[in-house]
């Protein structure tokens, strides 16, 4: 009892057993699936007993929502980024195609995301969590397009909503694409994706 009390009284220490113990779920998720990875393979994997995870996660769908948090403030910390950024908010958000094309073609990566959407399909807690994502980044999205800096202030509000959508589905589909077609070419994507966002990013004429 005393050696589970120490444990958590450094959070430095605690953070970093959660971030070795994440790490190493996504790994056994991405090769053996949600359901084919079991706790005793996390473990393994991790390098720490089960008992020990058991500190941190109480069980395999605490660790996916975790994984599902971990993601979203990853993603909310780029917007705060493209948000801080001194300059036109149009070529900001261009700029950053790069990044969002290389971090969507990520086949590694990618596997994640897939098996976290399988999951969603069977656990409605699991889907409930990456729905209230998708809705958190849309409408971080929705706040950069119409605030200060933004190009779209003037804008309807469903066709802002339909822009949004296009956006995250171009962005999003990469990953299909990639799966699909491992030969995807990333920069005659980004040529053909830039103009098509720049257009999504202005008031039509």
């Amino acid at each position: 009892m005393k050696q589970k009390t120490k444990r958590h009284t450094d959070p430095a220490l605690a953070q970093a057993r959660r971030e070795q113990v994440l790490a190493a779920a996504a790994d056994c998720f991405r090769r053996k699936g949600y359901h084919g990875a079991g706790m005793a393979e996390i473990s393994k994997t991790a390098g720490m007993s089960a008992g020990h995870i058991y500190n941190y996660f109480t069980n395999k769908e605490a660790i996916i929502e975790s994984i599902i948090e971990r993601d979203m403030e990853e993603m909310f910390s780029i917007f705060q980024e493209f948000e801080d950024m001194p300059g036109d908010l149009v070529t900001i958000l261009l700029d950053g195609l790069d990044h969002a094309v290389e971090r969507h073609t990520d086949i590694d990566q990618g596997a994640l995301n897939l098996e976290m959407l399988a999951e969603a399909a069977r656990n409605n807690k699991v889907a409930s969590l990456l729905h209230a994502t998708d809705v958190l980044a849309r409408e971080r999205m929705r706040q950069l397009l119409v605030g200060e800096r933004g190009p779209l202030k003037d804008i309807a509000d469903d066709e802002l909503t339909g822009r949004i959508d296009v956006m995250f589905a171009m962005i999003g589909g990469l990953l299909l694409r990639k799966m699909l077609n491992p030969d995807l070419d990333q920069q005659a994507v980004l040529k053909a994706l830039r103009p098509t966002m720049k257009t999504l990013l202005l008031p039509f004429a």
